[in-house]
């Protein structure tokens, strides 16, 4: 039964105490909207047996394939039209059988720059740990890449694509990266045919693929593909159907959480919050949108709406008292301990506590385990972390970028996203949770990285409104340098922490080889950072409900792909 909370909306001490203001929108999706949704279950069963007929026949093609080059377009093809996750088990035995001649397919395809990169990003995506020193034969005597490779844009976009999978002091990649870069916006400027691949191009120089969010990727994808002339209308086919049966199950899931967020009536109390329920779900979309994995997106929705909730009431409303009250009660993580709350944080950590309680006792009752000292772990360094930011604000004071990060990798909230992955997966083990490291450094780069690409889409907005220095500003206020100086720095710093966020990845895969909760774990560790870039890239698309992120929602949540 859902939790639904009859209280005031506040008590006369609210009423008095100056509060600041945020005029954040109202949300633009209503629960009576998300009800009416459509999900086409008249053709459910048809398409469901196409789909089968269809899995197979790809299965035999993986299969059947001899050409290594053609093995690689067709994984990087499914990959991409995001149906790779039916033949999980067929690519790892392409993949691995690759990498063991590696060698010998790199002297084979010596001059053909396409080629090569292709292979080395397919490799690093899949967690095999080959050397940058595949691209030697491709510079000249003074160790700059060949001018003559300008000649095959594809080539250099493949080899765009693949420099961003590089870890620290690869230094040929990041010559790679630049050398790319310069050459792709040249063809940009001077062609004006091979429009396929000027929109290819485009993209990725928007932003490469490893930094998109999966899902996102597909939708365009998709249209791309069926634009090219030697596309398969097999995987056309197969790609469209699949992507309307899953977005017809999130739909299904979302409307299921949506009854769930209007029965609970938590922002109508708190109307300085923002209202983003269907927002929050697309998060979880862009961290696992494989049908099987409804209960994750259900948990990481619910706490997604909580962790909004929250900032917002560190971020906006409360007062510092208020604030360190809040925070000892999530840390005793005790009924109480509302006792000393004001109505509106008494409302708020209620809902938080008889939530995530009900979510562990059926974990509990299911499996036998014991998740709520992890998570209540979770939210508390959350709430500390909001509250060392709120003692800024009331100070005044601007850390440096060093004291900004140590505290912002936390507030940013990965953590309590993977804390609630690492708990709530199908696949964990009891022993997996007594060896739960606070927190691995892989946990750390991806929340370090999405604090900085959230700070700037949101930092303008949000220093016009009077919040705490982020990132943007503690550079500038520490170095005395410009805005666009201070942003140059902190684009500088993802690629960094993406370096490293790379290494940990691969790290990761060797564990995770025969681990399936390992490999999916540091699989949503690197889709954190993606989809911050989804709604962060163009400016604030969490905070502003229409504009691109409405077009998003409407594209993977809504609207079906015409057959």
């Amino acid at each position: 039964m859902a939790l639904h909370l009859n209280l005031p909306f506040f008590s006369s001490s609210d009423l008095t105490t100056p509060r600041r203001v945020a005029n954040y929108k109202p949300t633009i999706w209503t629960n009576d909207y998300i009800q009416s949704l459509t999900t086409h279950s008249s053709t459910e069963k048809t398409n469901a047996e196409r789909i089968h007929k269809l899995e197979e026949e790809i299965r035999y093609m993986i299969n059947m394939e001899q050409r290594f080059l053609d093995k690689l377009e067709l994984i990087d093809t499914l990959r991409q039209l995001g149906v790779a996750y039916h033949f999980k088990d067929e690519i790892k035995d392409v993949m691995s059988s690759i990498f063991t001649l590696v060698d010998d397919i790199c002297l084979e395809m010596k001059d053909d720059i396409y080629v090569t990169a292709l292979l080395f990003r397919l490799l690093r995506e899949h967690g095999f740990s080959v050397s940058q020193d595949v691209f030697d034969r491709f510079r000249d005597e003074d160790g700059n890449f060949k001018a003559s490779l300008c000649n095959h844009t594809k080539g250099i976009l493949s080899l765009y694509e693949a420099s961003y999978l590089s870890i620290e002091g690869e230094d040929a990649l990041d010559e790679a990266r630049d050398f790319a870069t310069k050459h792709l916006k040249d063809f940009l400027e001077t062609s004006s045919d091979q429009q396929i691949l000027r929109e290819h191009v485009a993209h990725a120089l928007e932003l490469p693929l490893h930094w998109r969010m999966p899902r996102l990727h597909t939708r365009w994808f998709i249209d791309m593909y069926q634009k090219e002339d030697d596309m398969s209308s097999l995987l056309l086919e197969f790609a469209k159907l699949d992507f309307n049966m899953v977005q017809n199950t999130h739909k299904s899931e979302l409307k299921e959480v949506s009854s769930w967020w209007s029965n609970l009536g938590l922002w109508e109390r708190l109307p300085f919050s923002r209202d983003r329920l269907v927002e929050n779900f697309l998060w979880t979309v862009g961290w696992t949108f494989e049908p099987n994995n409804w209960y994750l997106r259900e948990v990481w929705t619910k706490e997604n709406c909580f962790v909004t909730a929250i900032d917002d009431t560190y971020d906006v409303h409360g007062t510092l008292d208020e604030l360190e009250l809040f925070t000892d009660a999530v840390d005793r993580w005790d009924v109480t301990a509302t006792r000393k709350l004001p109505e509106y944080m008494r409302l708020l950590f209620l809902a938080l506590l008889n939530t995530t309680n009900g979510l562990c006792y059926r974990v509990m009752k299911e499996r036998g385990l014991d998740i709520i000292p992890y998570l209540k772990k979770a939210w508390t360094d959350l709430c500390k972390a909001y509250l060392v930011e709120a003692k800024w604000y009331y100070q005044g004071y601007t850390p440096t970028l060093e004291e900004y990060l140590e505290n912002g990798w936390v507030s940013i909230s990965g953590h309590v996203v993977l804390s609630h992955f690492y708990c709530f997966n199908q696949h964990v083990t009891k022993e997996d949770l007594e060896s739960f490291d606070y927190y691995p450094d892989i946990m750390r780069c991806s929340s370090t990285i999405a604090r900085l690409i959230d700070d700037l889409g949101t930092c303008t907005a949000e220093h016009e409104r009077g919040d705490v220095p982020k990132s943007v500003q503690c550079y500038m206020h520490e170095k005395g340098v410009t805005e666009a100086v201070a942003r140059e720095h902190i684009e500088e710093l993802i690629s960094a922490y993406w370096k490293a966020l790379n290494r940990d990845h691969l790290a990761a895969a060797a564990i995770a080889s025969n681990s399936p909760f390992h490999e999916y774990f540091s699989s949503v560790v690197v889709d954190i950072p993606r989809v911050a870039f989804c709604f962060y890239l163009n400016g604030d698309g969490f905070g502003d409900p229409d504009g691109e992120t409405m077009d998003r929602v409407i594209s993977l949540l809504i609207k079906p792909i015409k057959m």
